[in-house]
């Protein structure tokens, strides 16, 4: 676990990221078309209000994660639940658990339903990283200058299937003056986004730090030059999109003395929908079901690859 000041700054940085994370680049097929008649930054701006609009009125999923360090891989099911979200570890370097491993598992995530004070806490972080996001969504229409840079089709795990993309290359804004240490991070950034023009979607951003950027003048912490994070965001059903895919590799430093080493890539997949107003601990008794499922060896929403 991070103490709380990394964790503050970790967060910061990379929910900052990370939130610059609803999705961009990596080029495929290009098609040769003009650009559009809206400005990028305009088809930005649009783009971002449709995913704060979506992000509250979203449908609720059960899902896999599977998130590879260079520890070694972890993966989990988790369901979205009116409470807060649902995550329980299911293998370990694509091993499943033996028995007494998910007597433990099972006991780590009922403490929120047998402890209502952790369940409160677990809320309230999760509340306070979505508002971060929210908040970085937010400034990514002024944050950033946008250059049209051709099309492509969506694919498997980027937008949806078959429909066309647009790719803006962006730069930082030098009139941009971050509101917060949240969107400190974006002052440093430029790559690639991905946008879906008719559904109004982000389905890829991909940035990458091309200098170091301090926190509170340097002295609370900095990232490195060359950090770099990538999101895909996909249509999973019926026109709901999910983040798809996301690649974090972030090194820097906190209060002088610790350092930050973080290298990740999670995979989202098997997206089912589950009722809107299910509680934690039905949740957790849905992923037992799945869990079980996975240790039989039986066909299951969240055991594949």
């Amino acid at each position: 676990m991070l103490d709380p000041m990394k964790s503050i700054l970790v967060r910061t940085a990379l929910r900052t990221a990370l939130a610059a994370v609803l999705a961009l680049n990596l080029s495929a097929g290009s098609v040769a078309e003009g650009p559009p008649e809206d400005t990028p930054s305009e088809l930005v701006r649009r783009a971002v209000a449709n995913e704060i609009k979506s992000n509250k009125q979203g449908q609720k999923y059960m899902c896999r994660q599977r998130k590879e360090t260079p520890a070694g891989s972890q993966t989990k099911l988790m369901v979205e639940t009116q409470d807060a979200m649902v995550g329980m570890v299911v293998a370990y370097n694509d091993q499943p658990l033996n028995q007494q491993q998910r007597r433990d598992e099972y006991g780590r995530i009922e403490r929120f339903v047998n402890q209502p004070a952790e369940l409160e806490r677990k809320r309230k972080q999760e509340k306070e990283s979505a508002e971060r996001v929210s908040l970085i969504l937010k400034a990514l229409p002024d944050a950033f200058l946008y250059e049209y840079d051709g099309t492509e089709t969506g694919r498997a795990g980027v937008g949806k299937s078959g429909d066309p993309l647009l790719r803006l290359k962006f730069r930082p804004n030098p009139r941009y003056d971050p509101p917060s240490r949240v969107e400190q991070v974006l002052t440093g950034m430029q790559g690639v986004v991905l946008l879906d023009p008719q559904k109004q979607r982000i389905a890829r951003i991909d940035g990458t730090l091309f200098k170091d950027v301090g926190f509170g003048w340097g002295i609370l912490g900095h990232l490195d030059r060359g950090g770099h994070f990538q999101v895909d965001q996909a249509d999973v059903n019926d026109d709901n999109w999910a983040i798809a895919r996301m690649d974090l590799a972030f090194t820097g430093r906190i209060l002088l003395l610790k350092s930050i080493d973080i290298k990740s890539t999670e995979i989202y997949g098997d997206f089912h929908p589950v009722p809107p107003d299910l509680t934690f601990a039905q949740g957790i008794e849905l992923l037992k079901q799945q869990q079980a499922a996975i240790a039989q060896n039986q066909p299951s929403c969240c055991n594949s690859k």
